[in-house]
């Protein structure tokens, strides 16, 4: 009966502590970014403003146009992936609060981002 109950409280603690990590990405980073994208070459374009959302830490399209994939983690390091047809561009950073900024690169052409929490 004792390795019963220790079997049953280990499998309890295997469901539970995912469904903890998962509450704790809920944070302060959920909800809608305005993303603005800039470039310091001309012939990538004068740059664009693009709206995502994050939920549990997972990125998602804010906009038909253009798909938007990645992971926020806890601590706001983020790790985003937006395409348009053929054209796809990989960003790094951090969020902070209600604020974010980093980098990104795409096949020809790179820049830096910001974003604000709407």
């Amino acid at each position: 009966m004792n390795g019963f109950r220790k079997g049953l409280f280990a499998s309890f603690l295997a469901i539970a502590f995912p469904l903890a990590q998962a509450d704790a990405a809920t944070s302060t980073f959920d909800g809608t970014w305005n993303v603005r994208i800039s470039s310091s070459s001309e012939t990538c374009g004068n740059g664009a403003t693009v709206a995502i959302g994050i939920n549990n830490g997972q990125i998602a399209s804010g906009s038909a146009a253009v798909n938007a994939s990645g992971r926020v983690a806890d601590a706001g390091s983020i790790n985003v992936t937006l395409s348009t047809g053929i054209k796809r561009a990989v960003g790094f950073g951090r969020l902070n609060g209600t604020s974010g900024s980093g980098t990104w690169r795409g096949a020809m052409c790179a820049g830096t981002w910001t974003a604000e929490k709407m």
